[in-house]
């Protein structure tokens, strides 16, 4: 079985596209469905064991991947790490910036070194990679970047230094697409809702009764999956979107527009998630 990509075969064929958060979760889907579409994709991250085994995955589907370990927060490090893929691959057509992390408290409980460590992962990581692929290879040659951003546009309560972080990502986004249009870069950020990914197993236990019960405060009455998110990545990477820019999509099935305090949810019927990765691994909590 392969992955069953909506968009048409070969959308992507001799493109070399950048994954940084590529071992795991939403980074790990995207890249499986952009080497299924003829990308050479090139897995970030800081596990080698993880990007090895993503990248194994893609081989034996019949795929191109290669893997880079690298810490996005350290300047000279993501310098040479794109200086390094062009030297060996050549120019970068496209980045998805999903690299990211967080753990739940209130901002009264946030140390500074807590603070910093989210900021420079969720924001600082996503510009200096942006910026080196920019000035090393896209304002040369066009391309596409996605950012991956959130549900924060009301506040992001528990997790407040994500929030911010995600918040200057989408701002990063709006001035990025402006002042790099003119050599044909677009740049958007896609806004995961709840999505069921291997990273929710990571949260403390308290916080995974929270996260069973997210699906009631959906519309749509479910969490999304990892290949609901990636086909928003890849669209917006693709030729389709070439007039799209500066724009940040939501894909959270309508939960962050309304209040059940004020407008109680009725319970869904017609679930029909979109299942198109074939390698889609449950969260644990959920079985």
């Amino acid at each position: 079985m392969s992955y069953q990509s909506i968009l048409q075969a070969g959308s992507f064929n001799n493109r070399n596209i950048i994954v940084t958060g590529g071992g795991s979760g939403i980074g790990r889907c995207t890249a499986h469905e952009l080497a299924s579409l003829g990308a050479n994709v090139f897995l970030i991250g800081r596990n080698k064991e993880k990007l090895q085994t993503v990248k194994d995955e893609i081989l034996a589907d019949g795929g191109q991947a290669a893997f880079f370990c690298c810490d996005i927060r350290q300047e000279v490090d993501v310098k040479d790490l794109v200086d390094k893929i062009i030297d060996q691959y050549g120019q970068i057509d496209g980045l998805v910036n999903n690299a990211g992390g967080q753990f739940p408290a209130p901002l009264s409980k946030i140390s500074k070194n807590g603070w910093d460590a989210v900021i420079s992962t969720n924001l600082t990581g996503g510009f200096l990679m942006a910026r080196e692929v920019f000035n090393q290879s896209m304002s040369k040659n066009g391309g596409s970047i996605v950012n991956i951003v959130a549900d924060m546009w009301g506040g992001m309560p528990g997790m407040g230094h994500s929030g911010a972080a995600r918040a200057g990502m989408a701002n990063f986004t709006q001035t990025a697409a402006y002042e790099w249009g003119h050599a044909g870069v677009r740049v958007n950020a896609v806004a995961p809702g709840w999505i069921a990914s291997s990273g929710m197993d990571t949260y403390p236990d308290d916080f995974k009764v929270v996260l069973k019960s997210l699906k009631k405060a959906v519309p749509l009455g479910r969490l999304g999956n990892e290949a609901e998110i990636s086909s928003t990545l890849c669209f917006l990477l693709s030729d389709a979107a070439s007039y799209i820019s500066g724009t940040v999509i939501r894909v959270d099935g309508a939960a962050s527009q309304g209040n059940t305090a004020i407008y109680p949810l009725k319970k869904a019927d017609n679930l029909k998630p979109y299942k198109g990765f074939h390698r889609e691994v449950e969260p644990e909590l959920f079985k």
